[in-house]
């Protein structure tokens, strides 16, 4: 299973964008849809995920700010990023988990994205 990560970009303070994450390949059903971010100097931390039946959780630094998403039918999770800071500079990449499907079987996976760049700078 494939993810295609995209919607990176610079913005101002106070700004916002929109990244989307598309799964592609052999894929039974999708669980659990997330993204986390990667500061420089620092660990990978969830910032929001969104299960099957639309139940979502968030970090506490984001919430209010951040809206996740998912379009069941396109496989592509959404993170609408609103009031963005500075500190919410970092390498966002989304994780998506779930149940593949191939000759022998089924399988259960859990996918990266390659990493999108966002930047938060006056």
């Amino acid at each position: 299973v494939q993810l295609q990560a995209s919607g990176g970009g610079l913005v101002q303070p106070g700004g916002s964008l929109r990244l989307s994450c598309a799964a592609s390949g052999s894929i039974f059903s999708i669980n659990v849809m997330g993204w986390y971010r990667q500061a420089p100097g620092k660990q990978r931390e969830l910032v929001a995920a969104v299960s099957t039946g639309g139940s979502t959780n968030y970090a506490h630094s984001v919430k209010g700010r951040f809206t996740i998403s998912r379009d069941n039918a396109k496989n592509t999770v959404y993170l609408q990023m609103n009031s963005l800071k500075p500190e919410d500079t970092a390498v966002y990449y989304c994780n998506v988990q779930g149940v593949g499907v191939r000759s022998s079987g089924y399988y259960d996976f859990a996918s990266w994205g390659q990493g999108t760049l966002v930047t938060v700078s006056s």
